[in-house]
């Protein structure tokens, strides 16, 4: 959305509209080709697996006894996670998008949506083409129904009807867009437990920025996002949900797409400044080995000795 609706990524192209759905469906058709290659070449020999990572936040009505806001949480995860887990688990687009897409390419008076279309063969093609899910996920919106109308540009966000929300309570201690909701993230789990038949999931990205460099290197909001993030995934291994594995982003602080090095999501500080680019562990180092140590959250006792 961000390469190819609003330019702000590379390749910057601002095809408002229609451009996420084209690059989507593009990257849709030739994942399930890779995965059949590999299917049909590499998998008797090497018994591998190949999956697909779909970042997601998850969306909570704001009033959850109201149907519209129900319906535009929705409507949420449906254009976020659903507009590629769906075709690829169930063989096409959620149809609330299709539906969503095609009222409004039809107002402005489009023979076809701006949504593009699978044939029969490409849905049989395409359905089943994982074995695992990877998934990353951050953070979390309150999301209520906005209707925008259709005279506006054509856009893949107001394709929704939703505006999204944050609460002033929680804790934003990096990237603007980046608030710390733990709950959210068994909520997503358990979401794709029911919605695609408890695949087995690995946890590509989950991590937390920082908006000032600390000297001192005391991340200790970042030790709080784990703990909170991690807890409640192993709440959702406690409900059933398939998680098989968890990468936490990232090792070290590196390039952030259109922000450069300005964002620094690492264990690790790195002196870009330096041309040996020295790195120094922040506190959450030692938290986080603590967690890869135990498997989990050690007992204090054990840590001590």
């Amino acid at each position: 959305e961000k390469g190819y609706e609003t330019g702000e990524h590379a390749p910057g192209l601002k095809l408002g509209g229609c451009g996420a759905y084209k690059a989507a469906h593009h990257i849709i058709k030739t994942h399930a080709k890779v995965w059949h290659s590999y299917n049909n070449t590499w998998r008797s020999e090497q018994q591998g697996m190949v999956g697909i990572s779909l970042t997601s936040g998850w969306g909570e009505p704001v009033h959850p006894h109201s149907q519209a806001d129900t319906d535009a949480a929705e409507r949420y995860i449906q254009f976020h996670l659903g507009w590629f887990a769906n075709p690829i688990y169930k063989g096409d687009y959620p149809e609330v998008m299709k539906n969503y897409v095609g009222r409004k390419s039809a107002q402005q008076g489009l023979g076809t949506s701006r949504l593009p279309t699978f044939s029969v063969q490409e849905k049989s093609y395409i359905k089943g083409t994982l074995d695992f899910l990877g998934i990353g996920h951050f953070t979390t919106r309150y999301v209520r129904q906005k209707s925008f109308p259709f005279l506006q540009v054509s856009s893949y966000h107001t394709d929704h009807d939703l505006a999204e929300l944050v609460d002033p309570k929680w804790s934003a201690p990096g990237s603007k867009w980046l608030y710390s909701v733990p709950w959210g993230f068994r909520r997503l789990l358990n979401f794709i437990k029911t919605q695609y038949g408890n695949p087995l999931i690995y946890v590509t990205e989950n991590g937390v920025s920082e908006k000032v460099q600390c000297t001192q290197l005391c991340d200790e909001w970042r030790i709080e996002y784990l703990k909170g993030y991690i807890n409640e995934i192993l709440k959702a291994l406690k409900d059933g949900v398939n998680v098989k594995g968890y990468t936490a982003w990232s090792l070290l602080d590196k390039f952030e797409w259109n922000k450069g090095f300005s964002e620094r999501f690492g264990f690790y500080h790195i002196d870009f400044k330096n041309k040996n680019k020295p790195r120094y562990p922040k506190a959450s180092v030692d938290y986080y080995k603590n967690i890869i140590s135990a498997n989990g959250f050690p007992n204090p006792r054990e840590v001590t000795s």
